[in-house]
């Protein structure tokens, strides 16, 4: 029997203690690359891509501490994730993207979409 090296669960554990603090438009892009790395279709290199994203923003080490320097240190997580979704969007299915929704109307039911209005 094949050994997994990623424990999904404390990974799944930590994203969700991430998201209570960082709120529903924070949280979503992590959750697409939570589902995308667990996909059998995303390639192996694209997960460690996701891994290593998903594991800086939610693990307590930080390179640039977003306490002591508060806009520059969300700007390296920022940039982390933004180029971990760029890399894998072709990945992310409308499926995916569904149940990301519905998880988050679950642990944000007051959320309240604005409009613009013109």
């Amino acid at each position: 029997m094949k050994q997994k090296i990623i424990n999904y669960d404390v990974l799944w554990d930590r994203i969700s203690t991430f998201a209570v603090k960082a709120g529903r438009v924070s949280t979503r892009p992590l959750l697409i690359l939570f589902f995308v790395m667990t996909s059998k279709e995303t390639p192996k290199a694209d997960k460690l891509l996701i891994l290593s994203t998903l594991s800086y923003l939610v693990l307590p080490i930080d390179i640039l501490d977003a306490k002591r320097l508060p806009i520059i240190g969300w700007i390296d997580e920022i940039g982390s994730a933004g180029i971990a979704i760029s890399k894998v969007k072709k990945h992310i299915t409308p499926e995916i993207e569904k149940k990301v929704d519905d998880i988050l109307d679950r642990w944000f039911p007051d959320y309240i979409q604005y409009e613009l209005i013109e």
